[in-house]
């Protein structure tokens, strides 16, 4: 199943499989929700996504279909190569990264690869996560925790307000401060607020 909200690009996939002896694209949405309720009503052994899709996103979807489906297949097909963003997708449950400017023979590698279980990741996208593990930019330094954390502490949030806004414990905030200077290399409240603004974390 092929879930895009452009259809250019779904006839594209269609024409690539048209011929393949194992694989066959039998439906496509434009939208989640409409993925969502082809999925409940048909069987299918993979799911290849957009992320961008218009109301819910392909995260969404992911997480959705995660959580009633566990053995469908998942890759996503995207142009976005952010670090988060890829991290995110893949702890939602894809089986498969690739970028829309990927070839024909990447995309039957993908879906060789998840059907064997194993994930496949594009070389671009495995290029990436790799360089940044080396060189980690400072977004990728901290949890999403953190960084929630250090906007509201850039936005002057006590650690009351702080443990209220999230439904966290005024000790849990606290860690995560000081993890936050611990990572930051920060020695002071300015100072990690200088380092939220100087790499536009805020």
């Amino acid at each position: 199943m092929l879930v895009d909200d452009h259809q250019i690009l779904l006839d594209g996939i269609k024409s690539l499989l048209e011929d393949h002896p194992y694989y066959d694209a039998v439906a496509d949405a434009d939208d989640a929700e409409s993925a969502l309720r082809m999925l409940k009503l048909h069987p299918f052994d993979i799911l290849i996504t957009d992320l961008n899709l218009p109301g819910k996103s392909g995260l969404d979807l992911v997480s959705e279909v995660r959580k009633s489906n566990a053995d469908i297949k998942i890759i996503a097909l995207s142009m976005i190569d952010e670090e988060h963003v890829i991290k995110d997708v893949l702890k939602a449950g894809v089986n498969g990264y690739i970028l829309k400017k990927a070839t024909h023979d990447d995309l039957v590698r993908a879906l060789d690869k998840v059907m064997e279980d194993k994930v496949f990741l594009s070389d671009e996208i495995s290029e990436l996560l790799v360089n940044n593990l080396k060189n980690p930019t400072p977004e990728s330094m901290l949890t999403e925790r953190e960084l929630e954390i250090l906007r509201l502490i850039v936005q002057e949030y006590t650690n009351k307000r702080i443990a209220e806004a999230l439904f966290i414990s005024e000790r849990t905030v606290e860690t995560h401060r000081k993890n936050l200077f611990r990572k930051t290399g920060a020695e002071s409240l300015v100072g990690l607020i200088k380092f939220a603004l100087e790499n536009k974390l805020v």
